[in-house]
This record gives structure tokens, C-alpha cells and sequence, in this order.
């Protein structure tokens, strides 16, 4: 496809709305973030993703020379993708901050440097006619956006048609910018088909998220109207069932585990961060003779806002933890 000259006045306004939509769309999930100081449900690797994406949809963009508001569009969908993944990092995977967001730097300087590179060895190339580069490059990030859409569906599997983490109004702007910003292409003078294929793919995957949410709230309208009734949530009632070990037909899924096997945590290294091991019949012959021994090297800890349902243990050569 030749470069795009002669836009029309039509494309430049919906890619100006668009990019609008593209530029914030992600700062509502970043403000409920910062808020709740929770990402549970919105997986770090989508945003990863998502981010990356970024660097051959640029390429992509700028190359053929599409107006102004698409090329800018993946730079800034690029930046608020990686102040997503970073706070992740911080809310769920407990790093501490300065890891959290000098990973997310550097890595925006990695992306910043590899777009600039394939801009200047691609665009000659693609001057003189040869437009196979840049193809491969739009599949690259047709690949990547669906890839990234796609770990929302496991997390929804998991609850069952439940979406929990994702901020609506990022999800309602997200879909808006890809749907305006296919509309621009459409209005250009010769319709882009891999670009095109991009925001098609997001705007069906995203659809695909609402209507499960819808679907979820449809089925459990009645159970939420009984819990509501009794002044409970609905993870209020789940939690009850969960207790008193009477199975509810919308808990969420979970791993299962056998006697002996059960799901523990464990500090280990400088970082002294947590993460999940499998807990042998040995470890159990060891905590029961280092309860009588009164040595501390495996003491369970009182463990506040930990998931529900698991054995917490800290590993450490001190005979009394500090903190959990």
C-alpha cells in the first residue's frame, strides 16, 4: 500500500476523537488502581502486552505516513499501558517501588529506542515500493493487541462470567477510540486492511468482555437481590457458603489441592517477598517437631488481609518473625 497522502478532512477528525478516547481511556483504571491499591482482575501481562503492541503499531502508523492523531495514538496508548503494568507490580505482586517503576522506565526506553530504529531502516525500503516489512509488522501488532485481550478471558472463566478489576469507563473509552479510529480509516481515501484488522480485533474482544459481565449479572440477579436483602454483597454470600462448606453454584473456580499439598506462601531472599510453594507431608513432620522443640524456623503467622482459605508459613532463621 502506497503512503497516505491527500488525508481527508473527515479521517483527521474521528483520529483526532479517537486519540482523544486513546490518550485517557486508561486513566480511570489507573486512578481505581491508585485507589483501591488492588489489580486484582486485570491481568499485568495484558498491559504488558498492550504496551509492546505499541511499538509496531507506531512503526506501523508512522511509516505510511497516517495523519498526525494515529501516529501520536500508539505513543501515549503505549505510556498509559506501562504505568498499568507497573502499579501490577506494586498492588499485586508486592515489588517494592522503585523496582516497580524503574522496570517500567526502562522498559519505555527499550521500546522508545527499538521503534526508532525499525522507523529508519523500515521507511526506506517501504519509499521504494517494498511494502513486506511493514506488513509483517502490522501482523506483529494485530498479534500482540488480540494476545493481550486475551488473559481478561481466563480471569473471567475463572469467576465464572464475572469481570471484577476493570474500570468500565476505560473499558466504554477504550472501545470507543478503536471503533472512531477505524472509522478514520475508512474515511481515508484507501482503506488500510491490517490497521483495520487491529481495531476490529479490539473492538470484538472488548464486546466480548461486556456481554459476559451482562450475561453474569443476569444469571445472579436473583441471589444478589436475596444478599442485598439481608445487607450482604454478593462476595459476602460467597464467603458464607465458602465457610459453613456448602457448595454455591457461582464461586469462583480454584485450584485444588489434596491433604498435604496445601497452598502456602514463603519470604525468601532480600526482597523478602512472598510466593506460593506446595507443602509436603514432610514439612508437616517438621512443624510438628519443631512445636515440641519450641523452635521457630516454621511458625505459622496470624495473617491479615491474606487470600482466604490458605496456610501461611514464614520462612526464616530467626525463632520470631517480625512480620508476616
Amino acid at each position: 500500500m502506497a503512503p497516505q497522502t491527500d488525508i481527508p478532512v473527515g479521517a483527521n477528525v474521528l483520529g483526532t476523537i479517537g486519540t482523544v478516547f486513546w490518550c485517557v481511556q486508561l486513566v480511570p483504571q489507573i486512578w481505581t488502581n491508585w485507589r483501591t491499591k488492588k489489580t486484582d482482575g486485570l491481568p499485568g501481562i495484558m498491559m504488558f502486552l498492550w504496551a509492546l503492541c505499541g511499538v509496531p503499531f507506531g512503526v506501523y502508523a508512522i511509516v505510511q505516513d497516517f495523519n498526525i492523531p494515529l501516529q501520536v495514538q500508539p505513543q501515549v496508548f503505549m505510556a498509559l499501558c506501562l504505568i498499568c503494568w507497573a502499579q501490577t507490580l506494586l498492588y499485586r505482586n508486592k515489588w517494592r517501588w522503585w523496582a516497580a517503576w524503574g522496570l517500567a522506565l526502562l522498559c519505555a526506553y527499550i521500546f522508545a529506542g527499538l521503534e526508532a530504529v525499525l522507523i529508519i531502516f523500515l521507511r526506506p525500503g517501504y519509499d521504494r515500493g517494498d511494502g513486506r516489512p511493514i506488513t509483517v509488522i502490522g501482523v506483529v501488532a494485530a498479534i500482540l493487541l488480540a494476545l493481550g485481550l486475551l488473559p481478561p478471558y481466563w480471569e473471567i472463566w475463572k469467576r465464572k462470567g464475572r469481570v471484577v478489576g476493570i474500570n468500565w469507563v476505560f473499558l466504554a473509552m477504550d472501545w470507543s477510540g478503536a471503533f472512531l479510529s477505524l472509522m478514520a480509516l475508512v474515511a481515508q481515501n484507501t482503506f488500510d486492511v491490517l490497521g483495520g484488522v487491529l481495531y476490529i480485533i479490539c473492538c470484538l474482544l472488548e464486546l466480548g468482555i461486556f456481554a459476559s459481565h451482562i450475561i453474569w449479572l443476569l444469571r445472579t440477579r436473583r441471589i444478589r437481590e436475596e444478599a442485598a436483602a439481608q445487607n450482604m454483597t454478593f462476595d459476602d454470600l460467597v464467603a458464607e457458603h465458602e465457610r459453613n462448606g456448602i457448595p454455591f453454584k457461582f464461586a469462583p473456580r480454584k485450584a485444588q489441592t489434596t491433604e498435604g499439598q496445601r497452598q502456602e506462601y514463603i519470604v525468601e531472599g532480600p526482597s523478602r517477598r512472598w510466593r506460593p510453594r506446595r507443602r509436603t507431608d514432610i514439612d508437616q513432620t517438621v512443624d510438628a517437631r519443631l512445636e515440641e522443640e519450641n523452635v521457630g524456623a516454621y511458625q505459622p503467622v496470624p495473617v491479615v488481609a491474606r487470600p482466604a482459605g490458605k496456610d501461611w508459613v514464614y520462612r526464616s532463621g530467626r525463632s520470631s518473625p517480625s512480620r508476616p
